[in-house]
């Protein structure tokens, strides 16, 4: 992972159960302060009960899982992460409005 730019993790309905090497790897994640991108398997733009807890709240960008959606949160996501102050990051979970879903077509 050091030599990554950027994390995506696909989320679904079991996810926030598996506490071996997926909590691992967004533990180290956020360890390097890489950019990561939750692309929900239900769907859903933002942070939901699926989110597992090591990321929830967190500074992570929540897509649904949609190609257009993932494509664009990898093209623009690790710019606007880096830009962000760490009071910013704090704030915690991230989403992309309506606006740039219909600019997408979704």
């Amino acid at each position: 992972m050091n030599g990554s730019s950027q994390v995506l993790v696909l989320i679904g309905e079991k996810t926030k159960n598996l506490y071996c090497f997926v909590r691992w790897e967004m533990e180290l994640a956020l360890d390097l302060g890489l950019p990561i991108i939750a692309a929900n398997l239900n769907g859903s733009r933002q942070q939901d009960a699926s989110c597992p807890p090591i990321i929830r709240d967190e500074c992570v960008v929540h897509v649904p899982f949609k190609m257009k959606a993932i494509k664009h949160a990898l093209a623009n996501w690790p710019s606007e992460f880096h830009r962000l102050s760490n009071a910013q990051r704090a704030d915690g979970a991230r989403s992309y409005g309506e606006s740039t879903y219909r600019d997408l077509g979704l």
